[in-house]
């Protein structure tokens, strides 16, 4: 996070800074009081203790007020494999979420944050989905995935990109933009709007609120299949918010911010990877005000804990054949480049199987160990 001057902390962001600078105002304490402590947490301060430029007196009295941290996530699990670390967070209301770290051989990490405990979507290939929602996260639990010290010891310093792409739909948590916010202002996040990636399977009202108030960010529209029907059984939101809709929104974005939108296309091996399906997804980028700007991200679908299990994982040389048919049709696309298979680091897989542990979800076909 960025280095913080006086000048620019005019206002705490919601969540806890906003009561921590309540509570040093009704003790009288000096303004600079509450930029020290910022700045200790982006730093890597775990506690109030760690503060030391802090006195001693006003630190005995935070965590009086507070507890000994403002942290509102613990380590619980963490599998790291070659390229990506996956993290299973508790929050203090003892909701699991994970986080997951990818570092690139270019030398830079960007890191994937949850938005939801659980989701409420019932995509039928998420394993996410098949949880259900448990509850939206607070802007302070959103954030702390993205400057948790952990990641402030990575080579490269602290990831350079930030995607909305974990566990929950984004946009259906109202707090998304208000962390963005947080995230983006100076002397707090400070990251520019164009390092974060908003992932959305399509909750239209949402999407045309992001694009009016975060024009610089990117944003990547789930399509998953070119027609409605079977859109709405990969993705039941479908029937509420069409693919079309959300197209016509992000036409309207692509107009205004001269930005380019990615738009997702999870291959499911004999589902939705017919020459049908390739023709249409062409026509249906072919149709936008600015083909150009519209960049199509096949991604090979992997077994997921608590998904369909009818759905298969694609030969890497469909995949590949998926986006050179593409490339024919004159649309530009790449194969997402995806890290991790070894460690199951698709979002939700390693919440789901700590739910087993704990005897709360049966695993497919089978019983709690």
């Amino acid at each position: 996070m960025s280095r913080t001057t006086s000048h620019e902390l005019p206002k705490p962001p919601p969540g806890v800074l906003t009561e921590v600078h309540a509570f040093l105002q009704s003790l009288g304490a000096p303004a600079y009081r509450y930029q020290q402590l910022v700045s200790a947490f982006q730093r890597g301060a775990q506690s109030f203790d760690d503060v030391r430029d802090v006195p001693g007196e006003l630190r005995q009295k935070l965590v009086a007020h507070f507890g000994p941290t403002v942290i509102p996530l613990e380590v619980e699990t963490v599998r790291a494999g070659e390229q990506v670390e996956k993290v299973l967070f508790r929050t203090r209301s003892g909701a699991r979420i994970e986080t997951v770290l990818s570092r690139y051989r270019a030398g830079w990490s960007s890191v994937c944050v949850s938005t939801q405990a659980g989701c409420g979507l019932a995509c039928s290939f998420c394993a996410t989905g098949a949880m259900g929602l448990d509850r939206n996260l607070s802007v302070d639990e959103i954030c702390a995935q993205v400057v948790h010290r952990r990641w402030g010891a990575e080579p490269g310093g602290a990831p350079k990109s930030v995607a909305f792409m974990g566990m929950g739909e984004a946009l259906a948590n109202p707090n998304l933009l208000a962390s963005l916010r947080v995230l983006t202002a100076p002397g707090y996040g400070g990251l520019s709007p164009r390092r974060f990636t908003v992932s959305t399977v399509g909750l239209a009202p949402a999407l045309a609120r992001l694009t009016e108030e975060q024009p610089q960010v990117t944003i990547t529209l789930s399509v998953h299949s070119p027609f409605s029907e079977e859109r709405a059984r990969l993705i039941p939101l479908e029937r509420r918010f069409s693919l079309e809709e959300n197209l016509a929104l992000l036409d309207r974005h692509v107009l205004h911010a001269r930005r380019k939108t990615y738009l997702a296309y999870l291959l499911i091996d004999g589902l939705n990877d017919s020459e049908a399906h390739l023709a249409a997804l062409a026509r249906l980028v072919r149709r936008r005000s600015r083909p150009e700007l519209f960049h199509v991200s096949v991604i090979r679908y992997n077994a997921a804990f608590g998904a369909d299990p009818s759905y298969r994982t694609p030969s890497s040389l469909k995949v590949d054949e998926f986006v050179r048919g593409l490339h024919r049709l004159g649309i530009k696309a790449t194969r997402r480049q995806q890290f991790g298979a070894d460690i199951d680091a698709a979002c939700g897989q390693l919440h789901a199987e700590s739910l087993v542990r704990l005897g709360r979800r049966r695993p497919p076909g089978g019983s709690p160990d």
